[in-house]
């Protein structure tokens, strides 16, 4: 796509008023962005262009020079701009309602053209939640998917940790400019991100993650994937509005049950209740997708480890749950002494096999 084509793309998304709807409307009427600018305001008001839509679209040099230099700006940056007619721009994301007549993206642009799912979830998230998110991101990315997510905290975060984590492929859209580190404490994460994977917004630089941004920001989630995985979401919850714009665009939507005295897994229940595919492990996932089964390379690497470590450690981590137990009851159960028992469930903890919550509970990793 030329460096005009995609000015006018731009300069078409600054139109106060005008929104994606909007600009998809002018598009299907007048056929280009330079044919809308370049219509006279009786075509513009005969297609049904507010007053004050038609001034700014009759006038067109102040927004193209905006464009101009904020596609500078990104350049400088080492980001992009990619328009709905753009080569580069996802066949999967033109399908949906309103796509984004513009996509700002950094790093691996390729991306947008890979098979992509979706993983999201509640920003609150548990442990369980987080350590299900991070293992089944693995397990896609080492399957060749690219995980999508929104770089939130909790589910978010761990989805996009998991893919990284195998050298695997993520994406992470953001509800503000490409510019803009949200939540600041995932400032880490997202330079990896921009560095190994690839980050999208509809938003141009300096935009700020304003909150009405991210139920549109979740549209381009589930619009770039096959599918969407809920990992853990209350029954009211963005989480949800993206499965449900997923299932409104045909898409598969996946849910992780969680407890059933959890109101952080009440949505992925509800979720199941609706049809949605039952997730005990990633090989459900991909199976659904046709990908074949497939196993994490953290899978692999528990095996090899269950395999290796000490007999009696074996033994007792045979007999724990992944529901927490207080020391006291496994040292009952298992007929050892105190002593002993701390022994062995300080090496299971440093082999990563179990862990010791608050409280002095201990529950086995899955």
């Amino acid at each position: 796509m030329s460096q005009l084509s995609v000015i006018d793309w731009m300069a078409l998304s600054f139109v106060p008023g005008l929104g994606s709807k909007g600009i998809l409307q002018l598009i299907r009427h007048f056929g280009s962005p330079r044919a809308a600018f370049l219509a006279d305001k009786q075509a513009l008001t005969d297609c049904g262009v507010r007053k004050n839509v038609c001034l700014a679209l009759t006038n067109p040099a102040p927004l193209r020079d905006k464009a101009k230099l904020l596609l500078n700006r990104l350049h400088g940056g080492g980001a992009d701009a990619v328009g709905l007619d753009d080569a580069r721009y996802p066949q999967s994301l033109k399908e949906i309602a309103d796509p984004p007549p513009v996509l700002y993206v950094q790093g691996r642009v390729e991306l947008l053209d890979s098979p992509c799912l979706a993983m999201v979830g509640s920003r609150a998230a548990t442990a369980y939640g987080k350590r299900s998110s991070l293992l089944l991101a693995q397990g896609l990315a080492s399957a060749g998917i690219t995980v999508v997510s929104g770089l939130a905290a909790g589910i978010d975060s761990e989805a996009h940790r998991g893919a990284l984590s195998v050298k695997g492929a993520t994406i992470g859209v953001l509800g503000c400019g490409l510019d803009v580190v949200y939540p600041a404490q995932n400032r880490c994460l997202y330079d990896e991100i921009r560095k190994e994977g690839l980050l999208v917004s509809e938003y141009p630089l300096g935009t700020k993650p304003d909150g009405f941004r991210f139920p549109a920001r979740n549209r381009i989630i589930s619009g770039l994937s096959k599918g969407v995985v809920v990992v853990e979401a209350a029954r009211k919850s963005g989480s949800l509005i993206t499965a449900e714009m997923a299932l409104d665009e045909g898409r598969e939507v996946f849910a992780v049950p969680g407890q059933i005295d959890s109101f952080k897994s009440s949505g992925a229940h509800w979720l199941l209740q609706q049809g949605a595919t039952l997730v005990q492990s990633v090989d459900d996932i991909l199976l659904e997708l046709g990908c074949g089964p497939g196993e994490s390379v953290v899978n692999k690497k528990s095996l090899a480890i269950d395999a290796t470590i000490d007999p009696d450690a074996r033994d007792l981590l045979e007999n724990l749950e992944v529901y927490s137990q207080s020391r006291n009851e496994i040292i009952a159960d298992s007929g050892l002494g105190p002593a002993k028992v701390t022994e062995l469930l300080l090496l299971l903890e440093l082999e990563g096999l179990i862990e010791i919550l608050p409280g002095d509970e201990i529950r086995r990793i899955a």
